[in-house]
């Protein structure tokens, strides 16, 4: 990890140091991607299962599998799904938005309707390791949201079928089949539809760059379907003082290294005695991690940045806004009221990044590259859309008629001003 001292450098070089890796989104991407597409546009179902053969290297049973078809999971696996779905379904029930009617004028009704989106599909990545916790976090607020119709598409394991842990998230939560595919053949499948894949109006999940150039391309097709937030490799800034254990720190930024090798971590400190033991420690640590390999190359692009005043770390992460921001220091929330611009914050020594992952019931689908500026991580809101009603009265017309009138005059635009001033000419006729 490359330590630098803030503030001996300049703008330019404050830039260089929280600048992403540089993601593969290439014109020969582009094409391959949009090759699949048409081809699964084009030759529906079997498509998907030829590129599942040809890119998972396995012959699938059947495009979809039942989420009842799996072995009985071992029961401590099975009471950690339990919990996590009880946490999320908590939190995410909480900020299901309410429905309101208003009276902005008298006579004058407003109203605001929230209505689910149908059908949306959703992506689980089972690329080194099955996901059932993104199923958790995408399944779950669908759910509330009211979604009736919910795809949701895995890749297949070895043996050709969905993972288990997987399936009983389905299964528990009310989804009776699972697509069994995984890629931009996937995707495509869900954007457009196929013989039998419901065409989706929004795509949620992540996945590797195929999987994301096929979101985009499908957000760009009016005959596609939109997408959740911009995701791409993960992050984490950790912002710790000298009263933080530098082991924890070091692990917290392992656990973020781990996911892949253009993952990046950045550490924030006043302390020089702390970024060395977190240097150390993450040497130690590493050598012990399956993932060693993966490990080594997401930390060439990390960073330990080293502050006179801890205070200065607002700026340092609000210039980042990262996905995840970990604050270990003695005033941990009094320092996280200054931020604004990061994914999900994880306060105190012992609320590690891997809580919100799994269990807190906060949702770990999060926006990356510096997209925590302007969005937020997944909610139920995300698979809802709000529509507005009104309604006025005569003396609701009379009300705010005139001024409708006089804007519409303003703007020019005469069949607006009459729609309003017929109106008005029969209701005063009709008083006298």
């Amino acid at each position: 990890m490359n330590l630098v001292e803030w503030d001996s450098l300049n703008a330019e070089q404050r830039a260089d140091v929280l600048r992403r890796p540089r993601m593969e989104s290439d014109q020969k991407l582009q094409t391959v991607v949009s090759d699949i597409i048409e081809r699964v546009r084009a030759d529906g179902d079997a498509a998907v299962l030829d590129y599942t053969r040809e890119f998972d290297a396995v012959d699938p049973e059947a495009l979809w599998q039942s989420s009842d078809d799996f072995e009985a999971l071992p029961a401590d696996l099975d009471r950690a799904i339990d919990q996590a779905i009880a946490t999320v379904t908590a939190f995410h029930q909480r900020s299901k938005p309410e429905d309101f009617k208003l009276e902005t004028a008298p006579g004058v009704v407003c109203e605001a309707r929230w209505v689910a989106l149908d059908p949306v599909g959703l992506y689980v990545p089972a690329g080194s390791a099955a996901l059932p916790s993104t199923a958790i976090m995408l399944a779950v607020p669908a759910r509330l949201a009211g979604c009736e119709q919910i795809v949701l598409a895995t890749p297949p394991n070895r043996a050709g079928k969905a993972d288990p842990a997987v399936l009983a998230v389905a299964n528990k939560l009310g989804i009776e089949q699972v697509l069994v595919a995984g890629g931009a053949q996937a995707i495509a499948a869900m954007a457009w539809g196929t013989e039998s894949v419901p065409a989706c109006v929004k795509l949620f999940g992540p996945g590797n760059r195929f999987v994301a150039e096929a979101k985009r391309q499908a957000a760009m097709d009016v005959d596609g379907a939109a997408q959740d937030l911009p995701a791409g490799p993960s992050e984490v800034m950790v912002i710790a003082d000298d009263q933080a254990r530098p082991d924890w720190v070091a692990i917290d930024l392992l656990s973020q290294a781990e996911h892949g090798p253009d993952s990046q971590v950045i550490l924030v400190t006043d302390s020089q005695v702390l970024a060395d033991q977190v240097k150390d420690h993450v040497e130690a640590l590493m050598d012990k991690l399956p993932r060693r390999k993966t490990v080594v190359k997401s930390l060439q692009s990390a960073s330990i940045v080293l502050l006179k005043d801890i205070k200065e770390s607002i700026s340092v992460s609000e210039q980042y806004a990262p996905e995840h921001l970990i604050i270990q220091t003695e005033s941990a929330e009094e320092l996280s009221r200054g931020m604004r611009s990061a994914g999900s914050i994880f306060l105190g020594p012992y609320t590690p990044e891997s809580l919100g992952d799994y269990v807190s019931g906060t949702n770990h689908t999060l926006p990356t590259g510096g997209w925590a500026r302007v969005h937020s991580g997944l909610s139920t809101v995300d698979f809802m859309r709000r529509m507005t009603v009104q309604q006025a009265t005569a003396a609701g017309l009379k009300q705010l008629g005139p001024a409708a009138s006089r804007l519409a005059s303003h703007e020019g635009l005469d069949a607006h001003r009459l729609a309003v001033d017929l109106r008005l000419q029969v209701l005063e006729s009709d008083s006298e």
